[in-house]
């Protein structure tokens, strides 16, 4: 069964902390020590094919993530499985409607953030007695978030758990005993990458009255590629982000104040390539399924040695390679830093980047009208004369589509598309806001 999981997800061959985990799912509870883009979510998820029955109609396993786009990244690892198993996942900011509809057919996997599970624990949304698998997920994440509450609540209420696997990106002092974690097995892969050999780092000198004609230099330079820009609070995130837009600089943000249709959409045109600048807080330096991201820019310098190396792992994860940036007042640095690094030129008059090839069309249905990924490509190639290389990723939500389209095509296809039927309805399609 890992085997064919496999072959659909396009993978040839298992990391050493993935196979670590599968050899010993079998035996105790786990605790799985692993950094940011190692690859912990199939750490977990293949060893579940072996775990749960196919003859039991209700949940079997639970897996409690800190956020809510990382609750939607591993429900979408796990149906690219192909397993056959059902999973939903529930979080804060989605319809409770689409949840308890959802959850009237129960998965054997449920997936969701603390709050939103004590929620439906406390309506008695579904049957906890056959629940004998309990995932903690990004559990450092989750009490840095403040989740102890809502997660000592979850686990009281399971009472039939057998097999429990907590993962983690840093060290714990001690695993609070609410997990109900015994005796484990300690896979411990966290020195293994503790430096990334593939990151080079590279320090940007700016005085703070300089710092924005400084990063729109840099975004200017380096911007042809995927470029994460790190901000410590929300409010710097926005601020720097309205200054770019009044220099014509596209761009997205992400933060934990966004309305989450807002966060999903900031995510998903940076993983299609419709911007490739994504402005942050310290929420997207964990957990999100953003690959191939080739530069990380410390706009304002993390106030721990951790957190800085949470961020540059969003970029030179497995084999690629990559580039952090740091901006650094004159004679500064901070002390988690050994030496400088190499100093990075930037010209005076920057020139504004071309805008990427690729933007966003809107489709107004999604799996609830029964819409599928095969109907959109069949819709946009056929009807709307799209050739294969010019269109891109499609993401179907649950009321919604979105695919990425060659952007010199946008005029056209919206033209030919008209008139045209989605499952015979007539459905809006536009380019997303």
């Amino acid at each position: 069964m890992i085997k064919q999981a496999l072959e659909n997800l396009k993978i040839n061959a298992l990391n050493d902390m993935q196979q670590s985990a599968i050899d010993a799912a079998e035996k105790n509870d786990i605790i799985l020590l692993s950094p940011t883009g190692s690859g912990k979510t199939l750490g977990f998820l293949l060893p579940l094919l072996h775990l749960l029955d196919p003859s039991v109609p209700t949940v079997q396993a639970m897996i409690l993530v800190p956020s809510r786009e990382l609750a939607l990244q591993i429900e979408q690892v796990f149906r690219s499985m192909g397993s056959g198993f059902k999973v939903n996942c529930c979080y804060g900011g989605h319809p409770l409607k689409i949840e308890m509809n959802n959850l009237s057919q129960p998965p054997a996997v449920l997936i969701g953030t603390p709050g939103r599970i004590a929620h439906h624990l406390r309506r008695g949304s579904f049957d906890t007695s056959t629940i004998n698998i309990l995932i903690l997920d990004e559990f450092d994440k989750a009490l840095e978030f403040g989740f102890q509450e809502d997660m000592a609540y979850i686990i009281r209420q399971l009472p039939h758990i057998k097999k429990r696997m907590l993962t983690s990106a840093t060290q714990m002092d001690e695993i609070p005993a609410f997990t109900g974690i015994s005796k484990p097995i300690i896979l411990d892969y966290l020195t293994h990458t503790a430096s990334i050999p593939n990151l080079k780092q590279k320090a940007v000198i700016a005085r703070a009255a300089d710092k924005l004609d400084a990063l729109f230099a840099l975004i200017c330079k380096i911007s042809d590629k995927p470029t994460l820009v790190f901000c410590n609070h929300r409010e710097a995130v926005e601020r720097i982000s309205d200054l770019l837009w009044d220099r014509n600089l596209a761009h997205d943000i992400f933060h934990g104040g966004m309305e989450q249709d807002d966060r999903e959409r900031a995510l998903l045109k940076f993983r299609n390539g419709s911007h490739r600048i994504l402005i942050t807080t310290d929420l997207a330096s964990r957990g999100l399924d953003i690959p191939e991201i080739e530069h990380v820019v410390h706009y304002q310098l993390p106030h721990t040695e951790e957190a800085f190396l949470h961020r540059n792992g969003r970029t030179a994860r497995m084999h690629a390679e990559g580039t952090s940036y740091l901006f650094l007042e004159p004679d500064k640095k901070p002390e988690y830093l050994n030496e400088l690094p190499e100093i990075e030129e930037l010209t005076e008059r920057p020139t504004l980047p071309a805008p990427s090839p690729w933007t966003t069309l809107y489709i107004a249905a999604g799996k609830k009208e029964k819409i599928n990924k095969v109907d959109i490509v069949g819709l946009l190639l056929k009807k709307g004369g799209l050739a294969k290389e010019e269109l891109g990723l499609i993401e179907v939500l649950d009321h919604s589509s979105y695919a990425a389209v060659q952007r010199d095509k946008v005029e056209s296809i919206l033209h030919a598309l008209k008139n045209e039927k989605i499952k015979g309805k007539k459905i809006k399609i536009e380019v997303s806001r």
